[in-house]
């Protein structure tokens, strides 16, 4: 677990994601010791074809599974009996190969507008606004807080719009990170403010799409330096949103 790279994309939202595209069914597999120590061809027979009753397989050009990575597509087609194996061709956004570690770089630079173009949309992290400790409304910013099970792929201070409010989305500025000003040690956390908003919506599902990095995560003495950055970083996300790049 401690190698394993951020998640981008929670399960909820990924059958979400294949509803939407009409996916009819989706076969998951709990990534395990003994799932992660198959040797290809015995996930090849135990897996594909004895429990998924595989007619026809679709893998990306570098697909690898099994134990260590050791099987491919030319793995595939040189076990494949009883189905047939395809290759999807490389997929290009702007001159650049789409893939996973590709979005994570981008994230980590910050550069979402790139992060959009690889995926064909805004990131996003969907959750349940729940209770906090009330901070932002003694700060004057009231924010909805959703709470994160796996450590994010990206962290710092976001113009952002949110879905699944009553009226409609709605632009905010969001905190995604571990909160260094008021406790040490702290567990990632998303906080969003949200623009001319004044209604509760605690237990709501809601889906957070950043469109635009503001700065990073900052340190500051105490909470009424933190509270004149936050007025800052409203002012400019609204900035954003006023102008052609966040209409």
């Amino acid at each position: 677990p401690e190698t394993a790279p951020q998640r981008l994309t929670s399960l909820r939202a990924k059958l979400e994601f294949f509803r939407a595209f009409g996916v009819a069914s989706v076969f998951v597999a709990r990534f395990d010791r003994g799932l992660a120590s198959l040797a290809p061809s015995a996930f090849i027979d135990d897996v594909l074809v004895a429990r998924v009753g595989v007619k026809w397989v679709l893998v990306g050009d570098d697909f690898r599974f099994g134990k260590a990575r050791a099987g491919d597509v030319a793995t595939l087609r040189a076990h494949a009996r009883s189905f047939s194996v395809e290759a999807m061709g490389t997929v290009e956004a702007d001159g650049q190969r789409v893939s996973s570690t590709a979005v994570r770089d981008a994230l980590t630079e910050g550069d979402m507008e790139r992060v959009a173009t690889l995926l064909g949309r805004p990131y996003a992290i969907a959750g349940r606004v729940g209770h906090g400790e009330k901070l932002g409304r003694r700060l004057g910013f009231p924010t909805a807080n959703i709470a994160l099970r796996h450590r994010p792929a990206l962290a710092g201070i976001f113009a952002v719009r949110v879905h699944g409010l009553p009226g409609g989305a709605r632009p905010g500025v969001a905190s995604l990170g571990v909160r260094p000003t008021v406790k040490s040690g702290g567990r990632p956390l998303l906080e969003v403010f949200l623009f001319d908003f004044d209604q509760p919506i605690y237990g709501r599902r809601v889906t957070v799409e950043f469109l635009h990095k503001l700065r990073d995560e900052v340190r500051y003495p105490d909470l009424d330096a933190l509270a004149a950055q936050i007025r800052t970083d409203v002012a400019q996300a609204r900035d954003y949103f006023a102008s052609p790049s966040g209409a």
